[in-house]
């Protein structure tokens, strides 16, 4: 018997492009800071042309273009090119030392280096570091006379001239959809960098993921911002999704500050936007310094760290948006759960349910399935699709065997299927043999009024073993004491839980996603 069958339609990342530019090709990318515009059209065939250059560069299928760029289209179109011929996009942060990128690098053993303007030096130090570098191409978007030393025989591209002098039509797509698209490390700053590779259908059903009506819900209509860096998880899979349904793509470049970005969403009429909530805490503060309403925007997707209930009031007041929380990470591609833009009851600690593709198990510290999955608080699991099953490099798998990958969080899964992560469980702190959760210190500490920021961290102690320390930031020209700090905790946690010290900092440091610096808060109070 003949059942017949679908047709092989290989899950991959260039048929976002494509469709883009065939049924929605007058829509814009726009970057802010140059600025610069584009249509998904014009975009499709200036990255086709590069993926020719970048053939004639000497890179092939499976190879590394390794990317050291901000937000912007002529970034986007080196993901397309690099992606659609088959080579692998190797993201890398610019604001990590040039020592960190060169291992990363040296790891991917990549050839090429596509950077973003600007960053002279720190180019100059990586191919001081990384010899087997031989060709580094300066994107449009920078300066025309930004001076880069190319040394140890690698050869400096000016990105239109590349594709002038060796662009080329290229077929896109003849390969495996399994075949790598993107290399993220999530790491760099302890021990060695954990690189995880997405492949071309964990990144399209990562998309799928996120274009669920509960999840972002993105339309042809809508035009997204995304503050989300590129290198962080590629952008949280918003520059496959924005060109999947058609939406306008405002990619902000360096220039992420407040004043830069009001200005930003009210000429392109941003209706959603994406990114950390320290962001967004400073396009608010912008606009109570100075005045001024941005009324095309109707959402903001954050992600990162867990946001204070105090800060998400205020952003959905201030900018009267729909604030819809997240909980991912790179190794989840990075996509684990949001709140739906129709909830009712927005709490800011709930991170949401998982979208379709991607599911949760709690367990105890030695791996085992709570026998109740709602109500109690658990490790957290997760497995899918877009979920990662080895790191780079590693012979053995990150998963157990089920498949599960523990995320090292502590979680709680209520009644109605809403996650919310309640600490990282390397964060506890160990008091005379029982455990402190900094998390909920943290949420009660970080919803006051006065407080902008705040952190607990553990120090040693010679009769307990470690005893709690709370860091808070207020927020600028206010004052807390610390019995208002007190206060507010006591009744709420057990009063064995209640900080040793508070200090006060002018900033609080953060870390390169944009998340508290715990690292170094322990180095300096621990």
């Amino acid at each position: 018997m003949i059942f017949g069958n679908p047709q092989p339609y290989a899950l991959t990342l260039d048929k976002f492009l494509t469709h883009a530019a065939k049924w929605h090709g007058a829509r814009e990318v726009v970057t802010g800071s140059a600025p610069a515009r584009t249509s998904y059209a014009a975009l499709h065939d200036r990255s086709n042309r590069l993926s020719g250059a970048l053939f004639a560069l000497g890179l092939g299928q499976g190879d590394h273009l390794a990317t050291l760029a901000w937000n912007t289209q002529a970034h986007m179109s080196c993901w397309y090119a690099a992606m659609g011929a088959g080579i692998v996009c190797h993201t890398l942060n610019p604001r990590l030392t040039a020592g960190h990128l060169a291992k990363m690098i040296g790891r991917a053993q990549g050839r090429v280096l596509a950077v973003s303007g600007g960053l002279a030096p720190l180019v100059q130090e990586l191919i001081d570091q990384c010899p087997a570098i031989e060709h580094v191409v300066l994107m449009d978007d920078g300066a025309p006379d930004d001076p880069v030393p190319v040394v140890n025989g690698a050869r400096l591209w000016h990105l239109d001239d590349l594709i002038a002098r060796h662009g080329a039509p290229a077929v896109w797509g003849a390969f495996d959809e399994n075949t790598p698209a993107g290399l993220c490390f999530t790491s760099g700053t302890t021990g060695d960098p954990k690189g995880v590779t997405y492949t071309h259908r964990s990144n399209y059903l990562h998309t799928a993921h996120l274009l669920q009506a509960d999840v972002m819900g993105l339309g042809s209509g809508d035009t997204m911002l995304v503050a989300v860096p590129m290198f962080h998880a590629n952008g949280w899979g918003f520059p496959f999704a924005a060109p999947a349904v058609g939406a306008k793509l405002v990619l902000p470049g360096r220039d992420q500050d407040g004043a830069s970005l009001a200005r930003l969403i009210a000429a392109e009429k941003v209706s959603v936007a994406a990114g950390v909530a320290t962001v967004w805490l400073g396009l608010v503060d912008h606009l109570d310094a100075v005045g001024g309403e941005l009324p095309s925007l109707k959402r903001l997707l954050l992600g990162g760290s867990a946001v204070p209930q105090a800060l998400m009031d205020r952003l959905e007041q201030r900018l009267g948006v729909i604030v819809q929380t997240s909980w991912g990470m790179t190794e989840l591609s990075p996509l684990g759960a949001m709140t739906p833009a129709s909830a009712t009851d927005r709490i800011s600690a709930r991170s949401g349910r998982p979208p379709m593709g991607v599911d949760l198990l709690l367990t105890d510290e030695h791996g085992v399935a709570l026998p109740d999955q709602r109500g109690g608080e658990g490790r957290l699991h997760v497995r899918g699709g877009s979920v990662v099953e080895r790191y780079f490099g590693e012979a053995d798998k990150a998963t157990d065997a089920d498949g599960w990958f523990d995320t090292g969080d502590l979680a709680t899964i209520d009644a109605d299927g809403q996650l919310s992560i309640t600490g990282r469980a390397k964060d506890l702190i160990k008091s005379g043999g029982e455990w402190i959760n900094p998390a909920e210190i943290e949420a009660i500490v970080g919803g006051l009024p006065d407080v902008a920021f705040a952190a607990v961290v553990g120090r040693a102690h010679a009769k307990w073993g470690e005893r709690p320390i709370l860091i808070v930031e207020p927020r600028a020209g206010r004052e807390v004491s610390d019995e208002t700090l007190l206060a507010a905790l006591r009744g709420r946690i057990a009063n064995w839980w209640l900080p040793d010290a508070i200090v006060r900092r002018a900033a609080m440091p953060l870390a390169l996603t944009g998340k508290i610096d715990k690292m170094r808060l322990r180095a300096e109070y621990g």
